[in-house]
């Protein structure tokens, strides 16, 4: 298992070891003691199934419950996008963007002072996601993944979002708490 690095600080790329040979393929998708520096007491975990082009995100959510993520594609392949919450943070308000793939493996571990998103590049996609905390729907909240100040390029105009959002605040207007 490598770990690499974003220019986000805090934000990592986790390539596993896959080993293959003629009966498929073994890989490790999450191991405590590689990941130990992460400090990360995963308590949830999560799957969603969604279509071509349908876009989640980009969502967080405040304090106290706030959550690590740690997340891949079992089939299919995404755009994953994460925003830096962080006030005192040099790249707050910038992105990183990332295709992660049944094929490709790659993870990534996502700190809690930052939104997550992602677009599904194909048909009957499933994305996986470990969380360090509890989900509290009254916690939380979605920012505008087309707000021109976060320039995102989503490299689709046939984006399927759900109502929450299409409804979403912007981040000119928005407060982080982070």
């Amino acid at each position: 298992m490598q770990i690499k690095k974003t220019y986000l600080k805090g934000l990592l790329i986790i390539e596993p070891v896959v080993f293959k040979d003629n009966r498929g393929y073994f890989f490790e998708s999450y191991n405590k003691d590689k990941l130990a520096k992460l400090n990360i007491n995963f308590v949830q975990d999560n799957e969603s199934l969604s279509q071509k082009n349908v876009l989640r995100g980009l969502h967080f959510q405040k304090p106290p419950f706030a959550q690590d993520k740690l997340v891949r594609v079992t089939r299919g392949a995404v755009l994953d996008v994460v925003i830096d919450l962080r006030k005192s943070s040099e790249t707050f308000g910038k992105h990183f963007a990332i295709k992660l793939s049944a094929k490709n493996k790659k993870q990534l571990f996502i700190p809690k002072s930052f939104a997550h998103g992602f677009l599904t590049l194909k048909k009957n996609t499933v994305f996986n996601y470990k969380c360090s905390n509890f989900y509290k729907a009254e916690n939380e909240v979605t920012i505008n993944c087309f707000d021109k100040d976060l320039n995102i390029d989503w490299k689709t105009a046939n984006i399927i979002l759900s109502d929450r959002d299409k409804n979403a605040i912007n981040f000119s207007s928005f407060e982080s708490p982070f």
